[in-house]
């Protein structure tokens, strides 16, 4: 099994920190459940620290130009790393978080449904020519839960009767806010600055929770041969003592335990009956806008909360058939892509999204110290920020027939079109490696 279910137990309190700036009056926002980023972050240094020997060695290179002929001094190691995650995980249960249409506590029944047509006379400026996503329930100042089991989101895609309340999990119910003053310490010479003060809030998990992900990360060695040398294993032996992480700010130390279960704890989706698809993501997807660029035919696309593998123009998906896709025995790689460029789209089209508020997803990089003569050495310091669709988003589809959305939803569910043991789409146009971008499809109906 490549891909292993690691669970991480903190020593303390964890710190998380958000995009907000730390100066001043502000304080330090760190009690956020982590993103996918971070935790691939704390995977990756683990393996660097893990000292593994004979591990392939990515040489630098741009435009066919390689920087250095040094494949040990100017190599980048582990560039297999697939990560995805985080989510609780309670007494051995799994949560993931609810989707925006199943907004009712401890229920995970849909709330929120399309409507068949754009009502006479409304206009939308989101988008035109969406159907608006309504609410099918009374309205209620009662907050539903933000984590449900995955028993109750196998409710949620099947459509049938929710179980019971203890799989609707709050925030509280998982972790608490500590607050605590700190000095702030000199970069420069590692000592206090006298006189600066912070306020910091920090993430403490609740007993019996833990934080759960997915990692695999298959290397090929130094010979470059065939990727069978399974380094999530070699650095989480489960041996002896547990192996101890760094993860999120402030060096906090997690144990961590390896699970070599054959399957995978993602909700599986069911079979798709009808033409109308429905993904709901379980974890975040950043879709960056794109300029257009007419020497290559690229048309502009807004990016944001649209998919850049939808047109804008007429909401067309413009993925291919997941099973004329792959690279055949003998097929050169620039036959191969020329062959899925020639493939027609799945005729399938966006109709509604039901979108919660947007998160930032940003951080810090050391200094690229590797060579420090070619042009492309990295300076360090803050990451561009992004703005994501959080987990949760749901896209609404309509094929043109029940054989076309089959196709749409193995090309959209994080495992294809197979039983769940491997996660096979990652459909964020960035950070798809780390983990961002998984999601699952079902079949919906409209509201009348």
């Amino acid at each position: 099994m490549s891909t292993h279910i690691l669970t991480l137990n903190p020593s303390d309190v964890l710190f998380f920190k958000d995009g907000r700036p730390m100066e001043g009056a502000s304080s330090g926002h760190g009690a956020a459940w982590p993103l996918p980023n971070v935790l691939d972050s704390a995977i990756h240094h683990a393996l660097h620290r893990a000292a593994l020997n004979g591990v392939h060695s990515h040489r630098v290179a741009r435009n066919g130009e390689t920087f250095s002929e040094n494949r040990d001094s100017n190599g980048r190691k582990f560039g297999s790393l697939q990560t995805a995650g985080s989510y609780p995980v309670i007494d051995g249960q799994w949560h993931f978080p609810r989707p925006a249409d199943a907004n009712f506590p401890k229920s995970a029944n849909t709330t929120h449904k399309p409507l068949t047509a754009q009502p006479a006379g409304s206009t939308n400026s989101l988008a035109s020519g969406l159907l608006p996503v309504v609410n099918t329930r009374p309205p209620s100042k009662e907050e539903p839960e933000a984590w449900i089991s995955a028993e109750a989101y196998h409710a949620y895609l099947n459509q049938s009767d929710s179980p019971s309340a203890e799989h609707f999990l709050s925030d509280e119910a998982v972790f608490a806010t500590e607050h605590n003053i700190g000095i702030a310490i000199d970069s420069e010479t590692g000592s206090t600055i006298d006189g600066v003060f912070y306020s910091a809030s920090y993430l403490r998990l609740k007993q019996n929770t833990r934080i759960g992900l997915l990692a695999s990360c298959m290397d090929k060695g130094k010979e470059g041969k065939a990727a069978d040398n399974d380094l999530i294993a070699q650095t989480f032996p489960n041996s002896g003592a547990e192996t101890s992480i760094l993860a999120g700010g402030q060096q906090r130390i997690c144990t961590v335990m390896r699970n070599t279960s054959g399957s995978l704890p993602l909700p599986v989706a069911p079979a798709i009956s009808g033409k109308l698809v429905r993904w709901s993501l379980l974890t975040p997807a950043i879709f960056p806008a794109i300029s257009a660029d007419a020497g290559k035919n690229i048309p502009a696309h807004p990016g944001g909360w649209l998919p850049t593998w939808i047109q804008s123009s007429d909401h067309n998906i413009q993925l291919k058939d997941p099973d004329a896709s792959p690279r055949q025995q003998g097929e050169g790689r620039k036959q191969w892509r020329q062959r899925v460029m020639g493939l027609p789209p799945i005729a399938a089209r966006l109709v509604a999204a039901a979108i919660p508020r947007a998160i930032p997803v940003t951080g810090w990089a050391l200094r690229d110290t590797d060579d420090q003569t070619h042009q492309y050495d990295s300076p360090g310091g803050a990451r561009a920020t992004h703005l994501a669709v959080p987990a949760g988003a749901v896209y609404y589809f309509e094929a043109d027939n029940e054989d076309e959305a089959k196709k749409l939803a193995a090309a959209l569910n994080w495992h294809g079109s197979s039983d769940g043991s491997k996660i096979q789409n990652r459909r964020s146009s960035i950070f798809g490696e780390k983990g961002f971008g998984i999601g699952v499809c079902s079949s919906w109906t409209p509201h009348t």
